[in-house]
């Protein structure tokens, strides 16, 4: 008889971003799990074309790894007026998150379109995250996504969050991300939908046979 749908007292981030450990935390934090950050220095290739994909490489990797539970987020920005990009480049379009910002803001001005309307359409963008939960044995067993649509900023607003989240204004919420007090982001957030989608999972997988 398998024993991995017991639960487990250790769940690890398959990140070695600190800003998604954090909220990951937070998010966790009514499951009464241990929660770890992968291992320092490792690094696994993303070499799938969705974020889905690579939700499960990583997890799945660092589930092996470990020997624990892991839990993978691929998460990016697609803007339709840079054809879905950064995408799954997101986190690979420039070497910081200045950087990063500052490609995205280039590129989006030399985008055609001078009324109103087309501006407004040239910024419309999404912020997706695909999340997947592997088990020791480095089997997916959950995988969820979740989605934020919002705007473009012209110039960077808020100094919390990290990423891209002080130029992507939620019109729903009159912030960007970076402007957003953490129980907003988690409830507003393509991160928070997706757990939102995942939590009812998560505790029936992991409850106690």
């Amino acid at each position: 008889m398998e024993t991995t749908n017991s639960k487990p007292g250790v769940l690890v981030i398959a990140s070695g971003n600190a800003g998604k450990v954090r909220e990951f935390s937070r998010l966790l934090a009514g499951l009464g799990l241990e929660v770890r950050p992968q291992p320092a220095g490792l690094e696994v290739e993303e070499t799938g074309s969705s974020f889905a994909e690579n939700a499960a490489i990583k997890a799945t990797a660092v589930a092996r790894l470990t020997g624990c539970w892991a839990l993978a987020d691929d998460s990016g920005l697609c803007v339709a007026a840079l054809g879905g990009a950064p995408g799954v480049q997101s986190a690979r379009y420039a070497a910081t998150d200045a950087a990063r910002i500052a490609r995205l803001l280039d590129e989006l001005a030399a985008v055609g379109g001078s009324s109103s309307a087309a501006k407004a359409e040239q910024r419309s963008a999404q912020f997706s995250a695909a999340l997947a939960v592997a088990d020791p044995q480095g089997r997916v067993r959950l995988a969820v996504e979740g989605h934020c649509p919002g705007v473009i900023l012209e110039a960077p607003r808020g100094t919390g969050g990290f990423g891209y989240d002080p130029v992507f204004h939620v019109p729903e919420a009159g912030q960007t991300f970076a402007e957003m007090d953490s129980a907003t982001k988690a409830r507003l957030g393509h991160r928070g939908r997706a757990f939102a989608a995942l939590e009812p999972q998560l505790r029936q997988l992991f409850a106690s046979p």
